[in-house]
């Protein structure tokens, strides 16, 4: 978990490999990634078949090549978003700027949201039609292909949600911004520093201190006379 203002304070510490791969949010990530991997691996490989009787090979979850298309486009883009945020963790302590941290942890966090409930939808998609699919040669060949796709759709909901929490408590521990004094000054730079108070114009005799030396000097010492021509 990262401290103040999304962890801005220690910016530029070097990044420890093994410490960086046992981190739970790098776990989820690589889990993530694996179960994309199985469910548009899946779909690709084996959940086109035929029944022998035509040489056309059509979707397994009941010949819908929506069903089809849908779980390979929600798996190759969690591959590739999993990888892009595994690289955006690794290099987070780089990053300096107080406001790319925060947009960083905002990303992570809506596209996580995004995907957990994208995931829930092919989950509950890819059922659905594996449930009115009528049994044949072809779909018992596709069977296991589709049951892992399934599978792991529900899994995928799982991890990206658990990335959601991870990714909402970041934030809310950034958000105490009290520790930088940046917004304490105008945003805009050509505003000036804001000035010292002004007072009424008057000045007054209390606010200078006496000097050090409060003896006067005789213009005319004691024991001497100016003499006379």
């Amino acid at each position: 978990m990262e401290g103040a203002s999304f962890g801005a304070g220690r910016a530029g510490g070097a990044v420890d490999p093994v410490d960086f791969l046992k981190q739970p949010q790098t776990i989820l990530r690589i889990v993530s990634w694996v179960f994309s991997i199985v469910v548009f691996g899946s779909i690709v490989n084996e959940g086109y078949v035929n029944d022998g009787t035509e040489a056309e090979l059509r979707c397994v979850f009941k010949e819908n090549e929506d069903a089809c298309n849908y779980g390979i486009a929600i798996g190759i883009i969690a591959f590739f978003a999993c990888i892009f945020f595994f690289i955006v963790d690794l290099y987070f302590q780089q990053i300096s700027s107080v406001k790319d941290r925060k947009r960083v942890v905002l990303l992570d966090l809506g596209f996580s949201g995004l995907w957990s409930f994208l995931w829930f939808i092919a989950f509950c998609f890819l059922a659905n039609q594996w449930q009115h699919t009528p049994v044949s040669k072809g779909v018992s060949q596709g069977a296991d292909a589709a049951r892992a796709a399934i599978a792991f759709s529900f899994f995928s909901i799982l991890s990206w949600v658990a990335l959601t929490v991870m990714a909402m408590q970041r934030y809310h521990l950034g958000t105490d911004m009290s520790l930088f004094a940046t917004d304490q000054f105008a945003t805009d730079p050509n505003t000036g520093y804001p000035g010292y108070p002004t007072g009424s114009g008057i000045e007054s005799t209390e606010t200078y201190q006496s000097p050090p030396f409060s003896e006067t000097l005789d213009t005319s010492p004691k024991g001497y006379q100016v003499p006379t021509y």
